[in-house]
This record gives structure tokens, C-alpha cells and sequence, in this order.
């Protein structure tokens, strides 16, 4: 999937002004390479889509997709707050120099200690999915001394038109709180004097098809706040990617467009990742061997799925292209990884014009949910990451490779 940052120039895959073999001889595979360029590009195409609605959406970057600290940067230059899930991705942002009150904390498992470092760090929002958390957080917060702002997640009991996996708002899904335990929640928060219950967050899922799902929970969480005078509403994240040539997408105007009349009254919060890293982002990867075996022909590269893992959790689909484009005719091929895991294949019917040992391989749109989620299994080092900068005309290694001290580092 190419576009203004990824893109070939005589035959040569190009990341915004560097050619990628260039970045891959000089620092290895396999890697992750990133556009800050085009990270903001999304960022602001994002805002300005809300902008244009007439919505002042307060856009909070959700780190799980990509917590890489240059990143991180590069976004809270550009005014962007921070959404975190765990108190190492709070430490994250405030090591990156996000400002405590721009910080939005959810997740359905907050352990107490994780509770009280973000209460003591002063952060903006704790986005709340249990009732217990409340009176954890309060009494937190009374002895920290302040008044914690929470808002409570919403289960809009909504199916969303995505991968099942990634659906989040319907009545199954461990997340948020049903309507009624809210109300409840509401009608007591009395009992609750350190906590400002100023929020409503609802979020139903990842890469979002259809903004008539969205619409509608927005429907049904603003109705909420208003009948309980509560003026800040979460709308969390969802805006699709496309991963492969074909997809059509709903537009961040569209979502904003719809949305608009719904919100107006309110202060709107945004936590999109994906949207805004995902086609920022490539892996790239090294032929190993090509090895043909009965009507097969599988090409062996040295990333694998504790690389790049979506494809075989999810059956997840990345386009794979090479670094060098060649004429000819293609074979339909299986790219495969080098762990020992039969699932360990990135894609099949793969076209490739006459692959060879040595060959680089670009998987694409792989900036979110791809270093943010690699492992060490088959004691296996994590890739580099490099980023480019937002001009395009300079790039550095943000995020060494880890050797194989790295592995022990830490055990007994």
C-alpha cells in the first residue's frame, strides 16, 4: 500500500526523500521504518476533518499502537495529548514530555499500584470500566489530596462492522459498563466526593466500516450525558486503514460530518492510533531461502511473527512488495517467517517476480500493532526502528536492536 511517503522512484521503494534498501544495508533486518511526515499528516488530517465539522475534538494519541518515544515526541510537538492503557505507557508519554493533564488512562484491569501512580502524577482522565475502580480511585485520591476527573466507559451494546477480534462495544465484550450500572454509578456518586465525574467514554472497536455504528453510540452515550448534565464526551478511536488496494474507507470528515450535529453542547475527545501510524510505518525483511516443495514455493525471510504478529493472530492482511521492482512475470508465493510455529506465515499467494536469496521485502501499513506488540519468543532479539524526520530529509535510529545480553538482562 503505497502512498505520499512510501512510494517507488525507478524501480525503488522510497520513504519519503531515502531510498529503503539504503536505511536496510546501513542498519539491518529486519526493521521497522518509520515517517514522522506522514504520522503527521494523519494527525492533522484528523483534526482538520473535525475542524472543518465545526467540532474542537481534543485528539489524545492511543500509544498501544506504536509507543515509540520519537513518535510520541514528534506528536505532542504538534499539540497532540496522549492515551495510555497501562501505567508503563503513562511513564512512556511523560518520559517523552507529554503534560500530565493531557493524559487519558483506560483500561479494564488498572492495578491499584497503576491507579495511584497516575492519581500522584496529577494526570487528565481516568477513563473508568469498573465500578470497584471508582472506589479505588477515590480513596486515591483522598489520600493524594486532590479530586481525580474520570470519565465512565460506555458498553453501547453496539456490533461493530470489524474484525471480531478488535470489536469492543457489544454486550459480550469485556469492556466498559452497561447503561444501567452507570445510571446506578451516577445516582451515587455522592458517595464518591474526590472523584468529578465529568466524562462518558465509549469506543466499539478498531478499523471502523460503517460510521452509522459510530453514530449511533455517540447517540446513545450523548443522551446519557445529558441527562446527567455531564459535558465532556469520549468518542475514543476506530478510523479505518486501509491494508490493501480496493479498500474503501469512510473519510475522517465523514466520521466528523455525521457525528457534528450530535456533539453540539459538548467537548469531544478523540484517541485515534492506528489512523495515525498505521500506513506510517513499514517492516522490512531479508529473503533467507527459497525453498520449493511440491506445488509450494515459500519464501523464508528473517522477520517473522515476533515481528510482526497481526497476520497470524488475526489473519490480518499486509501487502508485501519488494525493494527492487523487476520485469517479468510473478509467482504466486508464501512469504513465511523462520519461527518455529506453522502459523508463522505472513501471507500466501504473495506476487513476487522471480524471488531470490538476499532479496528485501517491505510488508506494509505495519506501524500499528507491529513493534508495539513483538515478543522474544525462540529467544528471537527485537528489530531497530528508524524514523524520519517530519521534513523527510533526515532519518536516525530510534530504537537500537536488541542483542543477545539483552535476552538475560535482568534474570538471575
Amino acid at each position: 500500500m503505497l502512498n505520499t511517503s512510501f512510494y517507488y522512484r525507478t524501480n525503488s521503494l522510497i520513504a519519503d526523500t531515502f531510498p529503503v534498501a539504503q536505511i536496510a544495508h546501513e542498519v539491518g533486518t529486519p526493521l521497522y521504518l518509520y515517517s514522522l511526515k506522514r504520522a503527521l499528516h494523519n494527525y492533522y488530517t484528523i483534526k482538520e476533518a473535525f475542524d472543518g465539522a465545526n467540532i474542537q475534538a481534543h485528539i489524545h494519541y492511543s500509544i498501544k499502537a506504536n509507543g515509540n518515544l520519537a513518535l510520541l515526541r514528534g506528536l505532542i510537538a504538534a499539540g497532540a495529548g496522549m492515551d495510555a492503557v497501562s501505567g508503563g505507557e503513562i511513564f512512556r508519554a511523560i518520559t517523552a514530555g507529554a503534560s500530565p493533564d493531557t493524559i487519558v488512562y483506560a483500561g479494564v484491569g488498572k492495578t491499584m499500584a497503576e491507579l495511584r501512580y497516575a492519581v500522584e502524577q496529577r494526570i487528565g482522565w481516568i477513563n473508568v470500566e469498573n465500578r470497584d475502580e471508582c472506589d479505588l480511585i477515590n480513596a486515591i485520591a483522598g489520600t493524594v489530596g486532590v479530586r481525580q476527573r474520570i470519565a465512565l466507559r460506555l458498553n453501547p451494546h453496539i456490533v461493530a462492522n470489524t474484525i471480531p477480534n478488535i470489536a469492543t462495544g457489544h454486550g459480550g465484550a469485556k469492556f466498559g459498563l452497561s447503561m444501567n450500572i452507570i445510571e446506578d454509578i451516577l445516582r451515587d456518586k455522592h458517595l464518591f466526593p474526590h472523584l468529578d465525574f465529568a466524562g462518558i467514554h465509549i469506543h466499539i472497536g478498531s478499523q471502523l466500516h460503517d460510521i452509522a455504528e459510530t453514530a449511533e453510540a455517540v447517540k446513545i452515550a450523548r443522551d446519557l450525558a445529558f441527562r446527567h448534565g455531564i459535558k465532556t464526551l469520549d468518542i475514543g478511536g476506530g478510523f479505518p486503514v486501509a491494508y490493501q488496494d480496493g479498500d474503501e474507507l469512510p473519510h475522517p470528515s465523514a466520521f466528523a460530518q455525521v457525528i457534528a450535529p450530535l456533539v453540539n453542547g459538548l467537548d469531544v475527545m478523540l484517541e485515534p492510533g492506528r489512523g495515525i501510524i498505521a500506513d506510517a510505518g513499514i517492516l522490512v525483511t531479508e529473503v533467507q531461502y527459497i525453498k520449493k516443495q511440491d506445488w509450494d514455493t515459500f519464501v523464508i525471510v528473517d522477520a517473522g511473527m515476533t515481528e510482526l504478529i497481526r497476520p497470524m493472530l488475526y489473519e490480518a492482511h499486509h501487502s508485501i512488495i519488494p525493494l527492487e521492482q523487476r520485469s517479468g512475470d510473478s509467482e504466486r508465493v508464501q512469504v513465511v517467517g523462520p519461527v518455529c510455529e506453522s502459523t508463522d506465515v505472513f501471507a500466501r499467494q504473495v506476487p513476487l517476480v522471480n524471488p531470490q536469496r538476499g532479496d528485501l521485502l517491505a510488508v506494509m501499513t505495519a506501524g500499528a500493532y507491529g513493534m508495539a506488540m513483538a515478543s522474544n519468543y525462540n529467544a528471537r532479539v527485537r528489530p531497530a526502528e528508524v524514523m524520519i524526520s517530519a521534513s523527510g530529509l533526515a532519518w536516525e535510529v530510534a530504537r537500537r536492536r536488541e542483542t543477545w545480553e539483552d535476552l538475560i538482562r535482568g534474570e538471575v
